[in-house]
């Protein structure tokens, strides 16, 4: 059960319930019948019971309280992560194929431009006033971000990444794998590991910046250190990582202790901005996984320039990163208020054109989407599988969330509104040594 207040939910159908009285009032917004099986607090409950749609349950009052103040995305993911709403897992239907079907009938009626009638809205109003649901919104719930300062300025950078990457070090290991690589892997089919998946991608990112023993790498927002680690360990480099991540610095110092890495890898606690060498002392190599989407629009020049000036002229630079067309550049409002705050993503052709005029030459765009989807996939399996001593770490609320988080991202890979490439680079104005033919 969840914290929040649940109060009974049976099978009755009372013809003037709470179910069938919200179910009346919502048509004119969904241009159509609810196309789910309603379940209120009261017991009420309204719409198929066969199980042709998906059943949501609405635990108390606030979840449609929320909803009221923070219509649409936003209110139905704080009702959820609060469990004052539910989807549960009955005839066949769970979490992933109930917000596959809402997206599709979004999609079928039409509904991201509806404009409702003022005859709709007075009709509205008068039936949450008659089941007592106006007055102060509920408060937020404890796990949404509360960032505050200059958007982008250092502290405010250092807050959000905070926020999302310092949640426990434990927590992180039981939903990635062991090489506690965070972002998308390279599988060449769907049975390949998680594991084996993540391994290949760092092969490939290695493989494409040209590692060689004794050569210089910057590892740009290392994470948990798997790129850095990979490349001191199966390449030779000599690895200098940043990250503003206090509690990944602790896990990645352990790590190279406990590999004997200490000549080969240095994790700095430094922010990107701060990273770049002297001149006569820039890398060999730049690597950067999904941390470009972090930097904010404003600041993504500086992002460039900081990539451009740590690498000498001739090294090659490859930045992995998600893209993202339409009005919600940081992800829509639940990733913004839960995961990853001031968070920007834009679509691949305009990050080129960016790092292109941070003075980068760009070679080749590898587009990953499909991936993301089975690393995703790989990530909630081992989420569920641990879910209890998940819950133990950081509460149910924080479980929620992310169960939200890894099926909605899951989706938006699948379904093409959000993609993911590796973009590799050289700096002008001297020798390279990229391959006229690739073979990767």
């Amino acid at each position: 059960m969840t914290s929040a207040t649940v109060h009974s939910i049976g099978p009755a159908v009372d013809q003037q319930g709470v179910a069938q009285r919200l179910a009346l009032a919502l048509e004119p917004f969904l241009r159509g019948p609810l196309p789910v099986r309603l379940v209120a607090w009261d017991g009420s409950a309204t719409g198929p019971a066969d199980g042709s749609v998906p059943t949501v349950e609405l635990r108390t009052p606030d979840a449609v309280r929320r909803l009221l103040w923070h219509p649409g995305e936003l209110g139905a993911a704080q009702a959820y992560v609060t469990g004052e709403l539910d989807v549960p897992e009955v005839d066949g239907w769970d979490l992933d194929s109930a917000l596959t079907h809402a997206f599709a009938v979004a999609r079928e009626r039409g509904l991201s431009g509806v404009r409702p009638t003022p005859r709709a809205l007075v009709e509205a109003v008068r039936t949450a006033a008659g089941l007592g649901l106006l007055g102060r919104p509920p408060a937020n719930p404890a796990s949404q971000a509360k960032v505050r300062g200059r958007l982008h300025s250092k502290g405010r950078d250092r807050s959000a990444i905070s926020f999302h990457y310092d949640l426990s070090n434990e927590f992180y290991s039981m939903v990635l794998e062991p090489q506690m690589a965070y972002s998308c892997g390279y599988h060449s089919s769907p049975e390949q590991s998680l594991e084996d998946a993540q391994r290949a991608k760092l092969d490939l990112v290695c493989t494409k910046l040209g590692l060689e023993p004794g050569m210089r790498m910057l590892d740009v927002g290392c994470g948990w250190g798997s790129l850095s680690l990979h490349a001191a360990e199966h390449f030779g480099a000599q690895v200098t990582g940043v990250t503003i991540a206090a509690e990944q610095k602790r896990f990645i110092d352990a790590r190279i202790a406990e590999r004997g890495l200490g000549d080969r890898v240095e994790i700095r606690l430094q922010d990107y901005r701060d990273a770049v060498p002297a001149p006569g002392r820039e890398y060999d190599a730049v690597g950067s996984l999904e941390m470009g989407e972090h930097v904010g629009q404003g600041n993504y020049p500086t992002y460039a320039r900081v990539l451009h000036d740590s690498v000498r002229p001739g090294g090659r630079v490859l930045v992995q990163q998600m893209s993202r067309a339409g009005k919600w550049p940081g992800g829509g409002p639940f990733i913004e208020s839960f995961i990853a705050p001031d968070m920007h993503m834009r679509p691949v052709g305009e990050t080129v054109g960016l790092l292109e005029a941070g003075g980068l030459e760009v070679r080749d765009v590898h587009a990953l989407r499909e991936h993301y989807v089975l690393t995703v996939a790989g990530w909630l399996e081992r989420f569920e599988a641990n879910v209890e001593r998940l819950t133990e770490l950081v509460g149910e609320e924080v479980v929620r969330v992310w169960r939200l988080y890894l099926v909605g991202g899951a989706m938006a890979f699948r379904d093409g509104r959000m993609g993911v490439d590796q973009i590799l680079m050289i700096r002008p104005n001297g020798p390279h040594t990229l391959p006229a033919v690739r073979d990767w």
